[in-house]
């Protein structure tokens, strides 16, 4: 865990239902090293686009807020920046942009951008040098990395804008949810490539059937198990889901609803 690998010491703040953090609240959770019974506070986190939000972007307006307030404390601010480019085409902003006020940011290639592998940690060069001595203290370090950066490369280069078809597809898996009675976090609206749901009460499978069913039925398959109780299921768009795909997740979904 990240107390044992890290030797830190997370602090959780409740976010709103967009994934942001209230500037406030961090202000409350702040702790300097003048008290022993807490540790203190060196970094900020954030997530953009944010996962379990559904996909939600943070803009770079509140990004920047964000930034200003972690130079006034006098700590770091890092994106988790998995789908930073799914934010960027959302908003309609410059990746760059939307990364203004962070000192860190790490960028996945292999999930909406569609390279087969590969992450980037994006920072100073002292922040780079000390990753990368804490990767090799993990255990990290792969050879022949020209290959890998390779296909992250391509997909930087030729897979960012196509990323605004993932968000149409999954707003129409949404609004044809919605329409049926799926339950749905913030009630369908979506921004991304990632659609969350629970089955409608009026479905008589159970959820471990529904996702049996649903892979073996249409070849479509869902992710579960993501809140307590493990009622709600996600999909998330990306590359290799056309438009017929998208149409066969949907006709899946309805048919089994109504068994």
């Amino acid at each position: 865990n990240v107390s044992t690998l890290a030797g830190v010491h997370p602090r959780q703040v409740v976010e709103d239902d967009m994934g942001r953090l209230d500037l406030e609240d961090v202000k409350d959770v702040f702790r300097l090293d003048d008290d022993d019974h807490f540790a203190k506070t060196a970094l900020i986190c954030i997530e953009n686009s944010h996962n379990m939000m559904g996909g939600a972007v943070l803009d770079k307006n509140y990004v920047s807020s964000l930034g200003i307030l972690a130079r006034e404390l006098g700590v770091g601010l890092h994106i988790d920046g998995a789908r930073i480019f799914n934010a960027a085409v959302s908003l309609n902003t410059p990746v760059g942009d939307l990364c203004e006020g962070a000192d860190s940011v790490s960028i996945c290639l292999s999930k909406g951008l569609g390279a087969p592998m590969g992450s980037i940690l994006v920072g100073s060069k002292e922040l780079i040098r000390l990753a990368r001595r804490a990767r090799k203290r993990l255990g990290g370090g792969t050879r022949q990395v020209g290959v890998v950066a390779a296909m992250g490369l391509y997909a930087i280069e030729n897979n960012v804008d196509r990323l605004a078809d993932d968000h149409e597809r999954a707003k129409k898996i949404a609004m044809e949810l919605n329409n049926h009675g799926f339950h749905q976090p913030q009630d369908g609206n979506v921004q991304t490539n990632i659609v969350y749901f629970a089955l409608p009460e009026k479905c008589n499978l159970t959820k471990e059937e529904f996702a049996i069913r649903l892979k073996d039925d249409y070849g479509v398959l869902v992710g579960s198990g993501y809140s307590r109780g493990g009622e709600i299921f996600r999909v998330c768009t990306h590359l290799d889901v056309d438009d017929d795909g998208v149409d066969r997740a949907i006709e899946g979904m309805l048919e089994l609803s109504s068994k």
